[in-house]
């Protein structure tokens, strides 16, 4: 232990024996240096980091130093040998370069969407289906994108499903059976309607309308209904139902003739059977809640008006906001006119597009409906019979239809 403080006192005197013969510049360039030193390493927030004055101080005073100090130093002759590279090569870059245009955003979010929506699909299964939607992308490039994206390829991107993606895939087959009823208005009289939804596109069917929901009128019931599917019935596997009374062997048997298994939900677990429910509280919320129902004919004809505009024209947010089966195409925004259609008299209104001949002309212009409608509710025939037929004179106006008759 000794020694080794004898050897350290050693080295230290011969160190200041050397400081002696070295200049003051050169001792005033070294701790210029240390103290730029030790003032960067106090920026430890992130981490030290030396910005462009940093480099031009200490490339600066680096030169004098002896050559043996400048080897202990936190910038080396290689770190200013990089500075300068990093310096020339900002001075020759030139902005506009030639060469391969840079994929666009929309090719991109395309990759990314296909690459994501089909876990199975390599580089030349998206080319390929980028290729029918009119876009020229090499595989090379895909899997270019792919990588800045972060997304794996097929293999490593190939998973087990996820629950979401199993049950729907599952609910195309299944079919969801249920009662609810409705009470008479001045009998009450408690009636029953039974239905059957396909889960899949939610598409329903109101098989019928009893006081007495029997096992023998059940069993009928879903008979009719596999005689109206036809060959679509081969398409459904599974029809969820609780366990009312109502659901007889003879109800399964049915089901079984044509291959579809009756699955029983658990006692007093309505929200086992969630779709049938739904439906339920919708028809209850828009329909039967809305309504006095004198008799059996009146709730039959009102909930089959209620199943024609659910299952043509009320927009679903399972199916993008699309009814189950469209009973109309797409409406073209240009040259058309919005008209107000009332269903189970004006408890539900829907709206289309109607063609401008079918719409009234009045002295040349075309009227919204529903302002004729508006009009002729506010008492004034006379006014808007002029309109209608054009006996407006070469520049009059109309203050009522807000119609110019041009000369």
């Amino acid at each position: 232990m000794s020694l080794r403080l004898l050897y350290l006192i050693f080295v230290r005197l011969c160190s200041w024996l050397v400081l002696l013969g070295r200049s003051s510049a050169s001792k005033n360039a070294e701790l210029l240096v240390l103290r730029h030193e030790v003032a960067v390493l106090r920026r430890t927030h992130p981490r030290p980091q030396l910005d462009w004055a940093d480099r031009a101080i200490l490339a600066a005073l680096i030169r004098l130093l002896p050559r043996n100090v400048r080897a202990h130093r936190l910038v080396r002759p290689g770190t200013v040998l990089r500075w300068h590279r990093r310096l020339v090569t900002r001075k020759w870059t030139y902005p506009h370069r030639t060469g391969r245009l840079p994929v666009s955003s929309e090719i991109t979010a395309l990759i990314e969407r296909l690459a994501i929506e089909n876990a199975s699909w390599g580089y030349q299964r998206i080319q390929g289906e980028l290729l029918k939607l009119g876009y020229r992308v090499g595989a090379s490039t895909i899997r270019r994108v792919l990588k800045a994206l972060r997304i794996p390829p097929a293999p490593q991107r190939h998973t087990d499903t996820t629950w979401r993606q199993f049950l729907h895939a599952q609910a195309a087959t299944m079919l969801a059976a249920d009662f609810f009823h409705v009470d008479c208005a001045v009998t009450l009289q408690r009636l029953y309607c039974f239905f059957v939804i396909e889960v899949g596109s939610r598409y329903v069917h109101i098989l019928g309308v009893t006081a007495n929901p029997d096992g023998p009128w059940t069993s009928q019931q879903i008979r009719n209904l596999l005689m109206d599917l036809g060959d679509r019935a081969k398409d459904f596997r599974f029809l969820v139902r609780d366990r009312a009374g109502q659901f007889t062997d003879s109800f399964d048997a049915v089901l079984a003739s044509a291959g579809i298994e009756a699955v029983k939900i658990p006692p007093r677990s309505p929200r086992a059977n969630a779709y049938a429910e739904r439906f339920v509280l919708t028809a209850r919320t828009e329909v039967t809640d809305r309504l006095l129902i004198s008799g059996e004919r009146h709730l039959r004809s009102v909930l089959t008006g209620y199943e024609a505009h659910y299952n043509g024209r009320r927009p679903h947010r399972s199916r993008q906001l699309r009814p189950p089966r469209p009973d109309h195409p797409l409406a073209d925004p240009s040259g058309e006119r919005i008209k107000r259609r009332r269903v189970l008299g004006g408890l539900i209104n829907e709206y289309e597009r109607v063609a401008l001949e079918d719409q009234v002309n009045a002295g040349g212009q075309v009227l919204e409906p529903h302002r004729v409608e508006s009009l002729e509710s506010r008492g004034e025939p006379r006014v808007l019979r002029r309109c209608r037929r054009g006996a407006l004179h070469p520049g009059q106006h109309c203050r009522v239809l807000g119609i110019h008759q041009l000369g």
